[in-house]
C-alpha cells in the first residue's frame, strides 16, 4: 500500500512539474490550476505513504536514502504550497516542482530497505533534528530557485532582451525579498537542527561531535549561510551576490545530503544507505 501511494505521489509531481513548465511559457489559468492540483494531490498521497511507513517501522521514515530523498521531496512541495499561499508567486512552482520530481525519481531508483525498529530512531532529538533540517533545506531550495530566476531576469534587463520570459518572471526586488525571507527563516531552523543533532549524538554516541563526514560538511554549509546572513544584515549584500551565494549554499546542501552518503563512511551513512 505504501508503494502505491508513493507511485501516485511521483506521478502527480511529474504531472505538476510538466504543468508548471508549460505555465512558465504560457499564462493559462487552467494549466496553473491543474499543476497546483497535481502537486496538492501528490503531497496528500505522499503524506499517507509517510505516515503508513512510519507506523510500520515504528519511527519517522527517513532511515535510508530512499526514504530521506522522498521525505525531502514531500517537505519541499509542502513548503512551496505554503509559501505560494502566503505570497502568491505562481511562477516559482516552475522551478521548484522539477526539483521535487528529481528527488522522487532518484528515491525510486534506490533500494527501500527497512531499518529495524530501535530506540535510536525514536528519540525526540532525532525527530527535531530531521524535521528542522529538512524544512531549512526546503526553504533554501526556494531561495536557490529565486536566485536562478533573479540571474535570468537580471540578464534580460542588462541585455535589453525582453523576450517571452521577461514578463513572466517577477521583479528583481521581489525575487531578492523572497531570497531574504527564505534565508532569515531557514537559517534559524538549520541552527536548531544542528543543535538537536549534537544533542542526539551525545545521547547515542556519548559525544556531541564525532568528526563524522556529514557533521563536518553540515557545519561548513551552516557557515556558508551564516556568512550570507551576516553580509546581508551587516554589509547590505543584495541582488546578484545574494543570488549566487544562495545557489552556492544549496549546492553545498546537495553535497552534504547526497555526496557524503555515497562517498564517505560515518555514523550517518550506516543508516541511510
Amino acid at each position: 500500500m505504501v508503494t502505491v501511494f508513493f507511485v501516485v505521489a511521483t506521478i502527480c509531481y511529474c504531472v505538476g512539474a510538466v504543468g508548471y513548465l508549460i505555465y512558465l511559457f504560457r499564462d493559462w489559468e487552467p494549466i496553473h490550476r491543474a499543476a497546483l492540483g497535481a502537486l496538492i494531490g501528490g503531497a496528500l498521497a505522499q503524506t499517507v505513504a509517510i505516515i503508513s511507513q512510519s507506523y510500520h517501522v515504528g519511527h519517522l521514515a527517513v532511515a535510508n536514502s530512499h526514504e530521506a530523498l522522498a521525505f525531502f521531496a514531500w517537505i519541499l512541495v509542502i513548503t512551496y504550497l505554503f509559501v505560494q499561499l502566503c505570497i502568491n508567486l505562481r511562477i516559482l512552482g516552475s522551478f521548484v516542482s522539477p526539483l521535487a520530481v528529481v528527488f522522487m525519481l532518484t528515491a525510486s531508483l534506490l533500494p527501500a530497505k527497512t531499518i529495524p525498529t530501535t530506540t535510536v530512531f525514536q528519540s525526540i532529538w532525532m525527530v527535531l533534528h530531521v524535521v528542522t533540517l529538512f524544512l531549512a533545506n526546503a526553504l533554501f531550495a526556494l531561495a536557490f530557485s529565486a536566485g536562478i530566476m533573479y540571474l535570468l531576469q537580471e540578464r534580460h534587463i542588462k541585455r535589453k532582451n525582453f523576450s517571452f520570459l521577461y514578463p513572466r518572471l517577477p521583479s528583481l526586488e521581489r525575487l531578492d525579498s523572497i531570497n531574504y525571507f527564505c534565508l532569515i527563516t531557514g537559517f534559524p531552523l538549520m541552527t536548531i537542527g544542528l543543535v538537536a543533532g549534537f544533542a542526539y549524538a551525545g545521547t547515542v554516541w556519548r559525544s556531541p561531535w564525532n568528526w563524522d563526514p556529514k557533521e563536518i560538511f553540515a557545519l561548513i554549509t551552516w557557515f556558508i549561510y551564516a556568512i550570507l546572513l551576516h553580509e546581508r544584515l551587516a554589509v547590505g549584500w543584495r541582488g546578484r551576490r545574494a543570488a549566487w551565494l544562495a545557489i552556492f549554499g544549496f549546492s553545498a546542501i546537495l553535497i552534504t545530503f547526497l555526496g557524503v552518503n555515497l562517498f564517505f563512511e560515518g555514523h550517518h551513512t550506516v543508516f541511510v544507505r
